[in-house]
Order: structure tokens, then C-alpha cells, then sequence
């Protein structure tokens, strides 16, 4: 264009009566269209509608600017004011070309959301992770074990927390497949294994759980659970690091460390007595308390819990709305809340599993072990 505009700097471009009526015949279709919208297009998207349709109908603004505590109404005034002196009809344009652009994405998304299936992430074994509606679910999906977390869970857990941290989503959901919400570590883990390896099973092991509890610890976006039902060992203690924890009223939540010869670990030593009071951290850490959801909604570890027949369709749909907020904002925040304590949440997590590598080549432990197996055998 700039090109011709050199080539013949005596043509100048007017737009005929003709077209003067079919643009403003469209721009006056373009705002019933508008109206037929079912999802709100987002704030920012309507100060622009805003502005363009004043530009369109009056021209540049005019009107005096309002008091900086009139928030809604300075908006609206700064973005018609931004316009300049747009012209009315190539605001009448953009406005039409706008409302355009908003019903077909509509139109794709309802194609989209007609599907049954979510886009699924391939490449996971032990865990199901799905995209839809800028919101990542990591789902564990050992059913038939509990969803108890096996090595090769645990490092597609650490892969799916890394892409979901890289990802367009706005949160990540963290649940269960099945009855359980998981059963925490697999104890196969500690199953045959040679007296000659058990130094490197310890030490692999540690160094394993410091990396799956640090990827907590720094996910950047709102990492929310979702306790479908029983909850043990890690997969509780991890719940205090995560940003909002909803929970069924049939979930349980048990960290039998004592019990097993084990040590706390997930940062929970340090966690939960800050949620919930040293008193209650103890009966809970030290003595294998297990908490109903209503227990551990009045202490602070789970955020609210919902009737088991409602769970999932009140739960979802509250965080359908969650990842309908400004990404970059619910970021940022995270980051502010979490900064001033994530240097000592690492060191607290290498601490914790450092005592878990000695714990677990300690006699008391394997005893522990040995004799829940047993157990489990007789039933």
C-alpha cells in the first residue's frame, strides 16, 4: 500500500455512498450479533468494543476525564481516549471485524467442546494428563493398586509437572482415578531388593523424592488437589504445598510414618505445624492420626469440602472459573506468596530426605516393612 501511495501520490481513496451503507448495515448487524454471544469475552475485550463503538457513533473522545477512584467509568475513558482520531468508519470496521473475530472462536470452541474427548497428553503410563479449558489434570491412574506411587510414577509425575509449568494453562489439578486419591508410596519399592543394593536403593530413593517434592515446591502456577477419596504417606504431606486442596466428604488423610519405620517428608515437618498447630501436627505425624475431610478442613490442611454426590461437578465447575482469571496475574502472585519461604521449603525437603535415606536402611524400618507385609499376607 505504501508503495502505491508513492507510485501515485494523485490517487486518493473515497468511499462511496454504496459502500457507506453496506459498512454501516454490517456494523448494525455486528452489534445484534454481539448480543448472541454466550461467553463473556473478558473485560479487556469489551473496553475495546466499548471504545470502538463510541469512536464509531461519535468520534474522538471528548468527554472530560473522569476522577481516578471512578475506576469502571476511567476505563471505559482511557480506552475510547486511546482510539485518537480514528476515524468513525474505520472504527465502524474494526468494531464489525472484532465482533467477527469473537463468534467464530465461539463457534470453534462449541465444535471443540462438543467432543467427548479432552486433549490428552501422551506418553504416561501411570498417570493420565489431560488439557481443556486452560486447566492441566494430572490424574494417578493405578486404580487396581490404589494409585499408590511407584517409582516410574513418581518420575512422570516430575515430567508432567514440568510441562505443565511450561504449558498455555492456567492452573493444574492434581486427582485421583478411581475410589482412591492415591495410597502414597508403593511399598513394592522396598521388595526385592539384594542386602548388597539397599545403600543405593536408599540413596536413589532419596534423591528421587527430593526431586518429586522440590517440582512442588516450585511449580509456578496455582497447583490445586482434588481428593476424590483415601489419602496416605505422600500424598498428604504434599498437599501443604499445594495452593487450594477440595476435598470429598469421604476422603481420609493418614501419613503412618511412625507406623512404617519412617520419617515425615513432603516438607510436612515444617508445614504442618505452621497450618495446623504443633499439638495437632503431632498427633498427625508422630502418632499416625488419620483426619476425615471434615477433620482436616476445620485444621487448615484441605480448604473446603463437598458432599461425595456433588463432588466433582461443584469442584469443576469452580475451576473451570479459576482458569478463566488472568493467567499472568494468578502467576505472579503465586510467586509473591511463596517467595519469601521457597529457599527454606528446599532446605527443609533435603533435610527430610536425608533422614528418610537412613531411615530406610535402618532395622526398625525393614522390621516395619517385613511385618506389614506380613500382615497383609493373612488377610
Amino acid at each position: 500500500r505504501r508503495a502505491q501511495a508513492v507510485c501515485i501520490p494523485a490517487v486518493q481513496l473515497h468511499m462511496t455512498a454504496a459502500t457507506m451503507q453496506v459498512s454501516q448495515k454490517d456494523f448494525e448487524k455486528a452489534q445484534e450479533q454481539l448480543k448472541l454471544l454466550k461467553k463473556d469475552p473478558g473485560n479487556e475485550t469489551k473496553l475495546k468494543l466499548y471504545a470502538l463503538f463510541k469512536q464509531a457513533t461519535e468520534g474522538p473522545c471528548s468527554s472530560p476525564k473522569p476522577g481516578m477512584l471512578d475506576f469502571v467509568k476511567k476505563a471505559k475513558w482511557d480506552a475510547w481516549n486511546s482510539l485518537g482520531n480514528l476515524s468513525q468508519d474505520n472504527a465502524r470496521q474494526k468494531y464489525t471485524e472484532l465482533v467477527s473475530s469473537l463468534i467464530s472462536a465461539e463457534s470453534a470452541g462449541q465444535k471443540k467442546d462438543a467432543s467427548p474427548e479432552e486433549s490428552r497428553n501422551d506418553g504416561y503410563e501411570t498417570i493420565l494428563v489431560t488439557t481443556k479449558n486452560n486447566i492441566t489434570k494430572i490424574m494417578f491412574n493405578r486404580p487396581d493398586r490404589k494409585n499408590a506411587i511407584n517409582h516410574k510414577m513418581y518420575r512422570e509425575i516430575i515430567k508432567a509437572l514440568e510441562e505443565a509449568g511450561k504449558d498455555d494453562c492456567t492452573i493444574a489439578v492434581i486427582t485421583g482415578n478411581g475410589d482412591y486419591y492415591s495410597s502414597g508410596n508403593d511399598l513394592n519399592n522396598f521388595t526385592n531388593i539384594q542386602p548388597g543394593e539397599m545403600e543405593k536403593m536408599a540413596k536413589d530413593g532419596a534423591l528421587l523424592l527430593k526431586e518429586f517434592v522440590g517440582h512442588f515446591i516450585d511449580f509456578p502456577k496455582p497447583l490445586i488437589a482434588v481428593v476424590n477419596g483415601p489419602a496416605i504417606g505422600i500424598c498428604v504431606t504434599v498437599l501443604g504445598l499445594c495452593d487450594i486442596v477440595y476435598a470429598s466428604d469421604r476422603a481420609t488423610f493418614h501419613s503412618p510414618f511412625s507406623q512404617l519405620g519412617q520419617s515425615p517428608e513432603g516438607c510436612s515437618s515444617y508445614l504442618f505445624p505452621k497450618i495446623m498447630g504443633l499439638a495437632k501436627a503431632n498427633e498427625v505425624l508422630l502418632f499416625n492420626k488419620k483426619l476425615t475431610a471434615a477433620e482436616a478442613c476445620a485444621q487448615g490442611l484441605v480448604t473446603e469440602v463437598f458432599p461425595d454426590r456433588t463432588f466433582q461437578k461443584e469442584v469443576w465447575e469452580r475451576l473451570e472459573a479459576y482458569a478463566s482469571l488472568p493467567k499472568n496475574s494468578l502467576a505472579v502472585s503465586k510467586q509473591l506468596l511463596r517467595s519469601l519461604e521457597k529457599e527454606k521449603l528446599h532446605a527443609i525437603n533435603s533435610k527430610e530426605c536425608e533422614v528418610l535415606r537412613e531411615r530406610w536402611l535402618s532395622d526398625e524400618c525393614i522390621n516395619a516393612i517385613v511385618s506389614f507385609f506380613q500382615k497383609k499376607s493373612k488377610l
